[in-house]
Formats: structure tokens, C-alpha cells, sequence
């Protein structure tokens, strides 16, 4: 609750390079129907590329109150950039895109200014940007209004960082740049996703393996509903 207004809340699925195509719908059918429809919880589903097309029918065809996202995008227009998907091409199907990812700094030699590219393809085409950074320093491009702390011992180990510490990172982010959206990702699970939820300064959670059980996931939306 900020000033007597609910904060909105993020619970955002990243199911990185996981789920067939029949995989993927039978977490749909799964997921949706138990969602309830609420005006500040934005529940959203990244699937791979082959899948987002399939999942984007899915969730139109149930009328499920779920938000479907990429997990990257093109620092590029259309044109010829082979094995590249730009945003022009994914707004028919996205509403949020995860830029950034800490997975794509280590793995891709992703940098700052390839990002904020990124995020200028994004908010050209009406897709939401979600920059994940990895601590207070970390740069975030002047049209981002959606972050994601991940700090980097914590993704993918089971090791979480503390809400506290969370909070505390979230809140310079804030102080530096007035009107962002600050998420938490990493090792993020249902037993701990509320405490990080609850903060002052965090609006919801990014979340990666607990996300590919849609019975867990499903428990993290239950979890943080009531904040």
C-alpha cells in the first residue's frame, strides 16, 4: 500500500530455455483459470520464442487474466539481422520483455549499451521493458519505469538475498531514478516470495525455476495476492 493506494505487483514466470509447445499450453490450461482478475497484479508468462505464439493463443482463448512476455529482443530493427526477433515483430504478441537478464551479461556479452538499445526497440514498439540489474550501481536507461534486482549469487542457486537487503537496494534504485517499478529475482520460491513482496520498496517478484511447476507458481500468485 503506498499512500492509500494499493502498489501494483509483478509476479513475472521466466521459463528461460524450458517447455515444448504442448508443455507450455498445459501450464496455460493449468495456470489460468486460477488466477483472479485484479487491477494492480500483473501476472506474466515468458516462454521461449517458439512458444510464445501458441501461448499467446492460449490465454486470448481461455480470456485468462495473464500477460505474456519475451525473454529478450533484438537491439535491432527488422532487417537483416539473422536469428534476431525484433520487437516490431514481437508486439503482436508481447507486452513486457526481460532485457538485461544477468544469464545473457555472463553468457551473451550483453552490455549497457546494447540494453538500452534494447529498451528503446521495446518502448518503441509499446512493449514494456523489464532491465534486470544487478545491484545499485547498475545502469538503467532513462525509459525504463520497470526494473528487476537480481543479484548475481542468487540466481539459480537457491540462495535468495534477503528481503531486507532487497529492500535496501530497491530503495537507492528509487532514489536515483523517481517512478520506477522495483521486482526481485532471484532463487525466488513460494516459501519467500510475500517477505520480498511486502517491502516498501519492491513491487513484485521475477521469478525463474520455481516458475516451470505451474502448482508452484501458482502458489507464489496465492502467496503475494493479499499484500
Amino acid at each position: 500500500m503506498v499512500g492509500g493506494v494499493k502498489k501494483n505487483i509483478w509476479i513475472i514466470a521466466n521459463w528461460k530455455s524450458n517447455k515444448t509447445i504442448r508443455e507450455a499450453l498445459e501450464w496455460i490450461d493449468f495456470v489460468g483459470p486460477k488466477i483472479e482478475k485484479r487491477s494492480n497484479i500483473k501476472v506474466v508468462v515468458c516462454p521461449s520464442f517458439i512458444d510464445i505464439e501458441e501461448v499467446k493463443k492460449a490465454v486470448l482463448v481461455g480470456n485468462f487474466p495473464l500477460i505474456v512476455g519475451s525473454q529478450d529482443l533484438s537491439p535491432f530493427d527488422v532487417g537483416a539481422f539473422t536469428g534476431e526477433e525484433t520487437a516490431q515483430i514481437l508486439k503482436q504478441f508481447v507486452d513486457v520483455s526481460i532485457l538485461g537478464h544477468s544469464e545473457r551479461r555472463q553468457n551473451f556479452g550483453e552490455n549497457d549499451e546494447m540494453i538500452e538499445q534494447k529498451v528503446i526497440q521495446a518502448k518503441d514498439h509499446n512493449i514494456i521493458p523489464l532491465v534486470c540489474v544487478q545491484g545499485a550501481e547498475t545502469l538503467i536507461p532513462e525509459e525504463c519505469s520497470l526494473v528487476a534486482y537480481e543479484p548475481i549469487f542468487a540466481v539459480g542457486t537457491g540462495f535468495a538475498d534477503t528481503p531486507e537487503s532487497a529492500n535496501q537496494v530497491a530503495g537507492q534504485l528509487k532514489q536515483k531514478n523517481p517512478g520506477l517499478e522495483v521486482l526481485y529475482g532471484g532463487s525466488v520460491t513460494p516459501e519467500n516470495a510475500r517477505s520480498f513482496v511486502e517491502r516498501e520498496n519492491l513491487s513484485g517478484v521475477l521469478v525463474g525455476k520455481s516458475s516451470l511447476d505451474p502448482e508452484e507458481f501458482f502458489k507464489i500468485v496465492s502467496n503475494c495476492f493479499f499484500v
